[in-house]
């Protein structure tokens, strides 16, 4: 297991190098200059002499060679850069945002797997029943449902029901602070978000824990347990769900790693300034440092939760084995 996790690791290096060489020269591909905007986007004037100077002074009248030999050197040093746009460094913009983002990541998925696993395998026992048919409506609904939509929902029934039982409406926090500062304050701002985001996150992981589980359960070593005379609930438990949850693990840990970086919307209707948002805002300014940046943020995560997810394969089937 050792040797096949340092063998992983070690492919970590071109993959990245790859990731970065795309990321680079496609950015540099999208119309649009980063000095024309900042001193012409109000519409005035802009002297040339002016956008040229910036451009100087942030490189970008360097060869694409130079400036792509540059990027990569500054991962070497650990330095990102600065923005083009805001002037501060890259580490400190999305240090701002990453504990945020990272934070309803994590409350999204505990949400949904709390949801997907219990409601997928009475969906899959109860398999033709009224049960399993008002499981996989609940389900449809959060696939159909988008979370922005359901987190409008959200704030209105909280609008309505505070001002119907209290005499005013309430509304969640709008500014951030760590949980580790004021747990209460912080909850009560995140977990709105992370609940909209969550059921639409369970709906997938609960469609295929159903299909899963329904699969191992027509196998031979089931219905030799089940004429053996064991209890259906350890059938289930330890023979059953744990073979299932392979296809389960890699719908949850791919989602978790979508939403580092891709609740713009949801984060807008919450009013959150997450990575998402960054995102956006560096996107339109033609902020290219932060961009890129961004997307190798989120292609590292992509990266190391595959690479737990095929760790923790070898522990979910013991069948799997590494060398």
């Amino acid at each position: 297991m050792s040797k096949y996790i340092l063998k992983r690791l070690l492919m970590l290096i071109p993959t990245l190098i790859g990731a970065a060489i795309f990321v680079f020269f496609l950015l540099r591909l999208v119309p649009g200059d980063v000095c024309e905007l900042r001193l012409a986007g109000t519409g005035l004037y802009a002297d040339p002499a002016e956008i040229a100077l910036c451009q100087k002074n942030l490189g970008l009248d360097q060869p694409l060679i130079v400036q792509f030999f540059d990027f990569l050197w500054g991962y070497v040093v650990f330095d990102l850069g600065d923005s083009m746009w805001t002037g501060f460094p890259i580490v400190h913009e999305i240090g701002l945002r990453f504990e945020l983002s990272l934070q309803v990541a994590i409350m999204a998925t505990a949400v949904a797997v709390i949801i997907a696993i219990p409601l997928g395998v009475i969906s899959a026992v109860k398999q033709d029943t009224w049960i399993d048919y008002v499981v996989r409506t609940f389900s449809i609904a959060g696939i159909a449902m988008p979370s922005f939509w359901l987190g409008i929902l959200i704030i209105l029934g909280l609008l309505i029901s505070t001002q119907h039982f209290l005499g005013e409406p309430w509304m969640p926090p709008i500014d951030y602070v760590p949980i580790w500062e004021d747990p209460m304050r912080n909850l009560s701002q995140l977990i709105w978000p992370a609940v909209a985001t969550g059921y639409r996150y369970s709906a997938v992981a609960t469609r295929m824990t159903r299909s899963a589980l329904l699969e191992v359960l027509r196998e031979d070593y089931v219905r030799t347990a089940r004429a053996k005379g064991l209890i259906e609930k350890i059938i289930i438990n330890r023979h059953a769900l744990k073979n299932s949850l392979l296809p389960v693990v890699t719908i949850i840990a791919i989602e978790f790693a979508f939403l580092m970086g891709g609740l713009v919307v949801t984060e807008q209707v919450f009013n959150l300034n997450g990575l998402g948002k960054l995102f956006v805002e560096s996107v339109g300014n033609q902020d290219f440092n932060m961009t890129q940046q961004l997307v190798m943020l989120v292609v590292v995560i992509f990266v190391f939760t595959n690479l737990f997810v095929d760790v923790l394969y070898a522990w979910l089937d013991p069948r799997i084995r590494y060398s």
